[in-house]
């Protein structure tokens, strides 16, 4: 297993990060897995056996069942807390009450504190906060998650889903402030879904943010069960709760490629589709959840996947997006290359 910093931080997590989504089974997140405690202990041993040592879960999974699960599995495990980086995130709605879900300091504060009761932990290493919140000002925000840093209660905070303009926001307001940055940014990226390398991809390079992935086999749908001549079967997570929103015909042709390397290379597609993130150099660590022992053991088998620069290129056609206004015009308007202060360019003969 190899080891990437959480962004700009002394801090390494395993590339691979188990995701627990499928924890629990309460509500809308049955649609992706009802993994109970025993189910769940197995899967969190085997992923620490692979060298994991990054867990993400989130208040929200299964209206914290998922994080009782992690915490108990954790303590019965016998794990070291400094073995184990966790993640969890917050925002979502906890009870039905207007204060009970958003990014404001009461809320924020109510919620950490559940959270690690929930866990059994007495720190958190990455809170992150689930989504936007267009009524709280995000001073209010950034000044809660910051005093959690001061208390031992957060060593680090992060954003989950925020556009490219809204995480520049709040690193200026944190500089201007004084106070904690985020650092890192949790999206969905996928090679059927790649529009964050629009905006936020290239945020995340100039400020040095841990680039966390999500779904990345698109919920499931490149997971080698599905494709032009192949639907599912009936039942699994993406025939049940079609999310994330893909443009199929684009997909589907990502998925022959995806199956004719993986069928040369002798493995699933679904460790080709773990690959081609596992070569980003912008990806900190990719989210990978599971239901059973041998869907993540497949998982893991990507980190040992070489792909070659052939391949790569490959995949990186078939599944390129189209450049938008005003990233087409920049392409075609770059400023040449500039002489050192204080020199002259010659004019061409």
């Amino acid at each position: 297993m190899k080891y990437n910093t959480l962004g700009n931080t002394g801090l390494f997590v395993s590339e691979l990060c188990l995701g627990t989504m499928t924890f629990g089974g309460k509500g809308i997140w049955a649609n992706m897995g009802n993994v109970q405690q025993d189910g769940a202990q197995d899967l969190i041993a085997r992923a620490l056996d692979h060298g994991i040592n990054f867990i993400d879960t989130a208040d929200i999974y299964s209206s914290g069942t998922s994080e009782e699960i992690v915490g108990q599995s954790l303590k019965n495990l016998g794990v070291r807390r400094e073995d184990v980086v966790i993640a969890t995130k917050v925002c979502g709605p906890m009870g039905q009450g207007p204060n009970e879900a958003g990014n404001s300091r009461g809320h924020i504060f109510d919620s950490v504190k559940a959270s690690l009761k929930r866990l059994q932990v007495d720190h958190i290493d990455l809170y992150q906060l689930h989504n936007i919140d267009t009524v709280t000002p995000i001073e209010e925000s950034l000044a809660a998650l910051d005093a959690l840093v001061q208390q031992g209660l957060v060593r680090y905070v992060g954003v989950s889903n925020w556009s490219a303009w809204q995480m520049a926001r709040a690193l200026g307001h944190s500089e201007r402030l004084q106070i904690a940055k985020i650092v890192t940014s949790q999206n969905y990226y996928t090679l059927a879904g790649r529009d964050i390398e629009r905006e936020i991809v290239p945020l995340v390079k100039a400020e040095r943010l841990g680039l966390l992935v999500w779904s990345p086999l698109a919920g499931g749908l490149l997971s080698g069960k599905f494709g032009r001549d192949k639907q599912g079967e009936q039942g699994s997570r993406r025939t049940t709760f079609d999310f994330p929103p893909v443009a199929m015909d684009r997909a589907y042709d990502v998925i022959d490629v995806m199956e004719r390397i993986a069928a040369k290379k002798g493995v699933s597609v679904a460790r080709i589709a773990l690959a081609w993130l596992l070569h980003q150099p912008h990806v900190a660590s990719v989210i990978v959840g599971a239901k059973t022992v041998a869907q993540l053991d497949d998982s893991v088998g990507s980190s040992q996947i070489t792909l070659s620069a052939d391949e790569i290129a490959e995949l990186d056609s078939i599944s390129k997006i189209a450049p938008e206004y005003p990233t087409w015009m920049q392409r075609t308007r770059e400023v040449p290359t500039r002489p050192p202060l204080g020199k002259t360019i010659e004019a061409a003969e």
